[in-house]
């Protein structure tokens, strides 16, 4: 099985997902630094379908201005917009497999999809 996983190596949650996908000798992981290499709008709205989740809970609240500009309020599309051209408003870890996508807070919801 292959997983894709948008990872930031300063993040212990998102560390310990990987963790989990590398000791899994049956998951093939990609890792994309999504703060190096950031998702489309397109990307990140079919990933969030795919969760089950609005955009809006894929937010980054700590740490990030999302509040002040009143994101969490905000539309789908201004959103996603948002995160494409700032990467660091996405909640890390994303993780995509052939079952579905999850955001992974806490590590233990990859399981779910594999």
């Amino acid at each position: 099985m292959k997983a894709t996983i948008w990872h930031n190596p300063k993040c212990g949650t998102s560390r310990k997902t990987l963790a989990i996908l590398e000791n899994l000798s049956k998951v093939d992981v990609e890792v994309v630094e999504y703060l190096k290499d950031p998702p489309s709008a397109e990307k990140l709205a079919q990933l969030y379908k795919d969760a089950g989740i609005a955009p809006q809970q894929g937010l980054r609240l700590r740490g990030t201005d999302a509040e002040e500009r009143g994101l969490p309020a905000a539309d789908d599309a201004t959103v996603l917009a948002a995160m494409a051209a700032e990467p660091i408003l996405i909640e890390r870890p994303l993780v995509e497999t052939e079952k579905g996508a999850r955001l992974c807070r806490p590590q233990d919801r990859v399981l779910e999809i594999l």
